[in-house]
């Protein structure tokens, strides 16, 4: 079987299982996330064969999930970092919610394979970022912010109010973080990914 029919089918039996779960259990304000929306597009960009909606997962994700690696490599061995994973280790979710989550771990590297076999799309960095202009005010003007306990609840999508789901952050104000956020990934995440994945592989 060729590779990446192979990819294809694993990936999509993945997300047949996933997407009824997290509906049920997190509601569909939960495809908000950054994450979640990547999981989407690269499901889209598989079936058809979309070097641009794989790129823009890769320009969008790479970064965030390499340090959501890093943070939960920290937290296995009981160092607290940045906080970005302490909900895997949190008992009041299943495993299987939890097992779930390891997507995080496992799909930048798929993302990395996807680009290498189909080529980077430059148009990726425009198009997620006006993803992410779109999403960001959402999660922060009609979103539940960080609270004390949310439960399953999505709260603090995409980090609008701090790295801690159950309290906002109190370094600067709120608005000034968000804005800091709305044009801060541009610049800071994604042209530089955008520059690396030029670089490394093939044009689309």
């Amino acid at each position: 079987m060729d590779a990446l029919l192979a990819i294809k089918l694993v990936y999509t039996a993945f997300m047949v299982v996933l997407i009824p779960v997290y509906l049920r259990q997190y509601g569909p304000t939960n495809f908000l996330y950054f994450c979640d929306l990547a999981l989407l597009f690269t499901l889209a960009g598989l079936w058809l064969d979309s070097p641009l909606l794989i790129s823009m997962s890769a320009v969008g994700l790479l970064l965030p999930q390499t340090l959501w690696v890093v943070d939960f490599i920290f937290n296995l061995f009981g160092r607290k970092t940045t906080g970005l994973t302490d909900y895997m280790f949190d008992s009041d979710r299943s495993l299987f919610l939890r097992g779930l989550s390891l997507f995080h771990g496992w799909l930048p590297f798929l993302l990395v394979y996807l680009v290498w076999q189909m080529g980077y799309d430059s148009r990726a960095f425009v198009a997620w970022t006006i993803v992410s202009c779109i999403v960001l005010p959402i999660c922060y003007f009609w979103m539940p912010p960080a609270q004390p306990d949310p439960g399953l609840t999505p709260v603090n999508i995409n980090l609008v109010w701090g790295f801690d789901d159950r309290k906002p952050q109190t370094f600067m104000s709120p608005n000034a973080w968000f804005a800091m956020l709305f044009f801060g990934l541009p610049v800071a995440i994604y042209w530089p990914t955008h520059l690396l994945l030029m670089a490394l592989f093939k044009p689309a």
